[in-house]
C-alpha cells in the first residue's frame, strides 16, 4: 500500500488553489521529495487558467518547522547543486500569480524562507518565525539573509540570523515581515479570503503589480517609476481597463477576462 502524498492541492471554485504540506511526523519539514512536489504543484497550478492566486499552508497546526536536517547532514556542496535544493524557492518567487503563505505554528529555517518567497504572509498570533540555521553550523541559503535584509533591515536581520532566535508573530508583524495577523487557527481561512478577492481582480493588472513589486526592490527609484508609468499606460490598451471603468460608471461588478 502506497503512503499518501505529503503534498495536497485543491482548486477552489472561487478561482484560487490551496497547496497543503502534510508531513506530520516531521512538522512539515522540507525534504527533497517535498521540495520537488511543492515546486511541481506551484508550476502546475500557476499554468492553470482556473487559478488566479495560490495559498500555501501546512497541516497539523504547523507551516514548516524547517528543512530536514537528517537528510541534509551528509550532503556535499556538489550535491546541493546537482539536486537543485534551492529550486523550490525560485519557483515560488518567480510564480506569475500571487502566492499567499498561511502560517500556523512554526515557520523556521526553510519554512521561513518559503514564506518570504511568497507575496503575502498571513500568520496567526501564536506563530513563530525565524532562521535558526546558525545553531546547526550553517546559515540561511534560500533568502533568509537577503529577503529579510530588504524586508526588516540590516540590524534586525543580523540579530535574527546570528542568534538563531525566532520572532513571535507580533514581533514579525511590527517589523514588517508579516502582511496581517489573525487569531490562532484562522490563517488559512483569512488567506483564502484574500486569494478569492485577488481572483476577482483584473489579471493583467495583478500581473503588472506583482512584477513591479518583485523587481522594484533591487532597482533605482526613478527607473522603477518610469517602468510603473509604462505599465500603467499599457493597461489602457486592455479590455479589462474598459470593463473595469465602465462597470464602475454603471454601478455593477466588473467581469474581467485578462485581455
Amino acid at each position: 500500500m502506497t503512503s499518501p502524498s505529503p503534498i495536497r492541492q485543491q482548486i477552489h471554485e472561487d478561482g484560487y488553489a490551496i497547496i497543503t504540506l502534510d508531513r506530520p511526523v516531521r512538522r512539515n519539514a522540507l525534504n527533497l521529495e517535498i521540495k520537488q512536489l511543492l515546486a511541481q504543484a506551484v508550476e502546475t497550478l500557476a499554468a492553470d487558467s482556473r487559478v488566479h492566486a495560490l495559498v500555501i499552508t501546512g497541516a497539523g497546526g504547523y507551516f514548516v518547522a524547517g528543512t530536514d536536517i537528517a537528510e541534509m547532514r551528509d550532503m556535499t556542496p556538489t550535491q546541493h547543486i546537482e539536486l537543485k535544493t534551492g529550486r523550490l524557492f525560485e519557483v515560488v518567487d518567480y510564480c506569475k500569480k500571487p502566492v499567499i503563505a498561511a502560517i500556523e505554528g512554526y515557520a523556521l529555517g526553510g519554512g521561513c524562507e518559503l514564506a518570504l518567497a511568497c507575496d503575502i504572509i498571513i500568520a496567526s498570533r501564536t506563530a513563530r518565525l525565524g532562521q535558526p540555521e546558525i545553531n546547526v553550523g550553517i546559515m540561511p541559503g534560500a533568502g533568509g539573509t537577503q529577503r529579510l535584509l530588504r524586508t526588516i533591515g540590516k540590524y534586525r536581520t543580523a540579530l535574527l540570523t546570528l542568534t538563531g532566535d525566532p520572532l513571535t508573530a507580533e514581533q514579525a508583524f511590527s517589523a514588517g515581515m508579516i502582511s496581517e495577523l489573525c487569531e490562532e487557527g484562522a490563517a488559512l481561512e483569512r488567506a483564502c479570503s484574500i486569494a478569492a478577492r485577488i481572483a476577482l481582480q483584473p489579471p493583467l493588472a495583478v500581473l503588472a503589480i506583482k512584477e513591479l513589486l518583485a523587481t522594484g526592490e533591487d532597482a533605482p527609484l526613478h527607473s522603477m517609476l518610469k517602468r510603473e508609468r509604462s505599465a500603467f499606460v499599457q493597461l489602457f490598451d486592455s479590455n479589462d481597463q474598459k470593463e473595469g471603468m465602465t462597470a464602475f460608471m454603471e454601478k455593477r461588478k466588473p467581469v474581467y477576462q485578462g485581455r
